[in-house]
């Protein structure tokens, strides 16, 4: 313990539980502190990891001053202004939350203010650890699929109006984005984890089952350099409940597809149809909301410990970061300009990540 990386968290959401969860379960680190602005959510992990509650997470950082990282689990949109706060005025390393951040250039500033520092940040991807996407893109570094013909992700869930309710933050294009930015990013992250780099995207977005200024749908046709086409589909307008989230691939040696609550479910392999099932993982016996996050964070904070004490370097770097947030915006600007847009570009959209002060307001801590 005492030779262990602390680690603080920042924000208590229903995922803070599974990250203390998964700190648990590794060797090497260990909670540090808890903080939110509702003392009550950082007093119900307090209690149950027996660690120290803030609702100041500067008043944490002076009273625990030997934490190492933040994870920084609050609202998307303040991602951003809580990393530069913890790395530039704290020193302390950064683990940051899908989609990392809300749009590319934040991501670019965060990175060049852990690089003046001295300091790390980790994106936090976790569906690339799932036993089912490690042996896909295993069959595709090592030829054992072929070449990819077409790639097709289809993201069917529910999340209602009450849904949205829940939190002012929550269906804004300033902090959350839509189901694309919040249900589908692990897919649109995985479209270019195992698909390779995607070219052109054309989107088209609707708001079809709530009251959000948010996409619920979206529908886009995409071309991948290697030639390749693919298509997806996301949308929280299905009723009642869950349904399908998947991706597939058609190939010129066989075919693979994804699916499961959390891309956990390895369905059609058929170069070796018994991988399916040794591949497979059933999240569903995770406590807690854990099964739509699976047990990735685990393997995640494994690999932070491998960086600190084997110099071994976290698999997700921050150009790979950034061609996943491009590739995201090109979705939002291919519909915003109602044509095909280049994934390649330092454009963003003119509506992701847009700043709103109002609602930052109510996620800041105030200064003493």
């Amino acid at each position: 313990m005492a030779n262990d990386l602390k680690i603080a968290l920042i924000g208590c959401g229903r995922i803070a539980g599974h990250h203390c969860q998964s700190i648990s379960a590794t060797q090497g680190v260990s909670i540090a502190a808890v903080c939110d602005l509702d003392i009550e959510k950082a007093n119900a992990y307090s209690e149950q990891f027996d660690v120290h509650a803030f609702q100041d997470y500067r008043q944490m950082f002076d009273a625990v001053p030997d934490i190492d990282i933040a994870a920084i689990i609050t609202p998307s949109g303040m991602h951003l202004e809580h990393t530069l706060e913890i790395i530039g005025d704290f020193g302390k390393h950064a683990i940051v939350e899908k989609p990392t951040f809300m749009r590319p250039g934040q991501l670019q500033t965060a990175f060049k203010c852990a690089e003046a520092a001295g300091k790390r940040i980790f994106p936090v991807f976790q569906n690339r650890y799932n036993k089912a996407v490690s042996r896909v893109r295993q069959a595709f570094q090592t030829g054992e699929l072929g070449d990819i013909r077409t790639v097709s992700v289809k993201l069917r869930w529910c999340r209602p109006q009450r849904y949205f309710d829940m939190a002012s933050w929550r269906g804004t294009f300033s902090h959350d984005g839509g189901a694309l930015t919040n249900q589908t990013i692990h897919h649109v992250d995985l479209l270019r984890h195992l698909g390779g780099e995607v070219d052109r995207v054309n989107a088209t977005m609707r708001t079809l089952g709530v009251n959000i200024e948010v996409e619920d749908t979206t529908v886009a046709t995409l071309t991948y350099k290697s030639g390749a086409v693919g298509t997806l589909e996301s949308t929280t307008a299905a009723r009642p409940d869950d349904f399908e989230a998947s991706i597939s691939f058609v190939c010129s040696e066989g075919m693979a597809q994804i699916g499961g609550i959390a891309v956990n479910d390895l369905q059609i392999f058929t170069p070796d149809p018994s991988a399916c099932e040794a591949n497979s993982e059933d999240f569903k016996r995770i406590e807690g909301h854990g099964a739509v996050y699976g047990f990735g964070h685990t393997e995640m904070y494994q690999d932070i410990v491998a960086e600190f004490k084997k110099g071994k370097p976290y698999p997700v770097d921050q150009d790979d970061c950034l061609q996943t947030l491009k590739l995201l915006h090109a979705f939002y600007r291919s519909d915003e300009a109602g044509n095909w847009v280049d994934v390649d570009s330092d454009d963003e959209s003119t509506r992701l990540g847009i700043s709103n002060e109002d609602i930052s307001n109510l996620y800041r801590t105030p200064r003493n």
